[in-house]
């Protein structure tokens, strides 16, 4: 986990033309009320559904910030099913699998909260809200401040 080892951690898989693409604007409103206090959001941008996220690296990163005004570190474009999906999300999707065991990513924007300094992750559904998760956030950074 890196540089990232003692916050908690919002991974996300994003697309630009997808009905769960509002969710960057609650994906900064996290962002911009936690991040002094240790949570930190990764947005990973994939095309793999729907072909949703068509636009070049740059394009996404213009489309993020002109529309959300997202300022979150967003990284290059990746897949994460597949012979070709990156590490991180073959790591995540074996320590947090989907429902009935299943550990394929199915949409975009399944989220993924990593605490505990790595030991603990979860998995939520692109139908969950980000803000949705802020209390589980406030809590981890509460007890990662007193621990």
């Amino acid at each position: 986990m890196g540089d990232f080892a003692t916050k908690a951690i919002l991974v996300v898989n994003t697309a630009s033309e997808c009905g769960f693409t509002p969710q960057y604007e609650e994906l900064e409103q996290l962002w911009q009320r936690h991040k002094s206090q240790g949570l930190m959001i990764l947005g990973f941008p994939c095309n793999q559904f729907g072909q949703q996220e068509k636009g070049s690296n740059q394009d996404i990163e213009a489309f993020c910030q002109l529309n959300y005004g997202v300022s979150f570190p967003m990284f290059a474009k990746i897949e994460v099913n597949g012979s070709d999906a990156h590490p991180l999300f073959c790591y995540l999707k074996s320590q947090a699998p989907g429902l009935l065991g299943h550990q394929a990513i199915k949409w975009n924007f399944t989220k993924f909260l990593i605490s505990d300094e790595g030991h603990k992750i979860e998995r939520f559904a692109p139908v969950t809200k980000p803000l949705a998760l802020e209390e589980k956030i406030t809590q981890i950074l509460a007890s990662s401040a007193t621990g």
